[in-house]
């Protein structure tokens, strides 16, 4: 492995630790989110019809028009029962613009793609790459990893770095070269030195804001897999990597939705990652005709809440743990003990102690497929944070996606050029989507006397 020497790239030391755990790993493949329950619509929708022309508009807007119009056609082809959209994406011409939309609404629903998405821009023989391995594996020959190896962010850094290595010394067929570079002192500088470096493939920042800053100078002349969702789409060739809100909320929709709710309470706090959550399952359902209610968990009484207009069916919490814990009994005290539940990974935040954590028994949430079942590949969860500190508690949500975006680097090729391309990873099932961004079918947990579990339903 390669370090670059000059300031700012640092030179990482990885524990000799990882390379000799890797042998140990164990494996249960993790669950997959049911398709939702159709809602019909003819096969001549108006919502089709204009998701069509919005699509053709929207390849020559930019900023909040550009994304005002994506959420318009998301929101449309939202009404389109599951056989109806397969049927329209299949029709759709090579290159049609609603195409891409249309692929990824099917990709969250857990629908097979038709077809691949259409590539124009990608470059997967830059470096002069041998050819993919059997099973998809075209790793880089160069790879800059730009991550804030110093500062105040270097401690959420660290397991993402750990990570990365660990997946990196688990794969025994040819490796690229790896290059750190510190972004402490400015992500967008760090990618010129790696380019300037010799790199073929660049891999973060991490920060949302230094994702906009890339992305926003438009065609890159090294491809990037982000580790951030930026509100600037990923320019062509490009990819983003994230464990956003949006897509857990969007994953429990479609698991509330094969569970056949049509009334639900969505309870979130404060925080933007929890207004964000919020936000993204309202529209995610609402688009599907599921009424959605909100409320903070600074509410006294949901009794109202949860009786309003023929009482709600099923909850989602975009809570902490310590939220969570307060807001389950007055939960109960509303007459919603045995409705389905479902959360955001936040709930694990300041959980560990089953005799608090009872409270939430049967609340569903999205962790890590390693975590909860294990994964070829890595040790157990368990033996790895007994070793590795930056590998226990809520770091290492970070070290499998660190793990993860190395997988992402290695068959990127895969992802984004067949129709089924999926890589099964730490943090769940792994998908491309047509704009360039990774989609993550979680593996579900929940509590049981107070301890996190794999979901037995197949339906979360």
């Amino acid at each position: 492995m390669r370090m670059n020497a000059r300031r700012p790239a640092r030179r990482l030391v990885v524990p000799l630790l990882l390379g000799a755990m890797l042998a140990l790993a164990g494996c249960a493949p993790g669950t997959r989110v049911a398709g939702p329950a159709d809602v019909p619509v003819g096969p001549q929708s108006p919502a089709l019809d204009e998701a069509r022309a919005l699509a053709r508009d929207a390849q020559a807007l930019a900023g909040s028009a550009r994304r005002d119009a994506d959420a318009r056609i998301d929101r449309l082809l939202s009404q389109l029962d599951n056989a109806t959209l397969a049927r329209e994406a299949a029709a759709l011409p090579d290159g049609d613009a609603l195409y891409p939309y249309a692929g990824r609404a099917m990709l969250q629903r857990g629908l097979p793609l038709p077809r691949p998405f259409a590539r124009s821009g990608w470059r997967f023989d830059a470096g002069n790459r041998p050819p993919a391995e059997r099973d998809g594996y075209r790793p880089p020959v160069r790879v800059a990893v730009l991550l804030p190896l110093t500062g105040s962010l270097a401690t959420a850094a660290a397991p993402v770095r750990d990570g990365f290595m660990a997946g990196y010394h688990n794969e025994t067929r040819r490796r690229p070269d790896v290059q750190f570079y510190d972004t402490a002192t400015g992500a967008a500088a760090a990618y010129d030195r790696a380019v300037e470096a010799g790199s073929d493939f660049v891999v973060g920042p991490l920060g949302r804001d230094e994702v906009g800053v890339l992305f926003g100078r438009g065609a890159l002349e090294v491809p990037v897999l982000a580790l951030n969702r930026a509100v600037t789409a990923p320019p062509s060739g490009a990819a983003s990597f994230s464990l956003s809100p949006e897509d857990e909320a969007n994953a429990a929709a479609e698991a509330l939705l094969a569970r056949g709710a049509t009334r639900v309470l969505a309870i979130g706090g404060s925080d933007d990652t929890q207004r964000r959550a919020i936000a993204a399952l309202r529209d995610a359902l609402g688009a599907r005709g599921v009424a959605v209610a909100t409320a903070t968990a600074a509410t006294a009484d949901f009794g109202a809440l949860a009786q309003a207009e023929g009482g709600a069916d099923a909850v989602f919490l975009a809570l902490r743990g310590a939220e969570a814990r307060a807001v389950a009994p007055k939960l109960a005290l509303a007459g919603m003990s045995g409705k389905p539940m479902y959360a955001t990974s936040a709930l694990l935040s300041g959980t560990g102690k089953p005799a608090e954590d009872r409270v939430l028994d049967g609340i569903v949430f999205p962790g890590e497929t390693w975590t909860t079942r294990g994964l070829p590949g890595l040790p157990p969860a368990a033996a790895t944070a007994a070793r590795i500190s930056t590998a226990r508690g809520p770091a290492a949500r970070l070290f499998a996606f660190g793990h993860d975006a190395w997988l992402v680097t290695a068959y990127l090729e895969r992802l984004a050029t067949q129709a089924d391309g999926r890589v099964e990873a730490a943090t769940g099932v792994l998908r491309l989507d047509g704009f360039g961004n990774v989609l993550r079918t979680p593996a579900w947990s929940t509590f049981r006397d107070g301890v996190a579990v794999p979901f037995a339903d197949a339906r979360g």
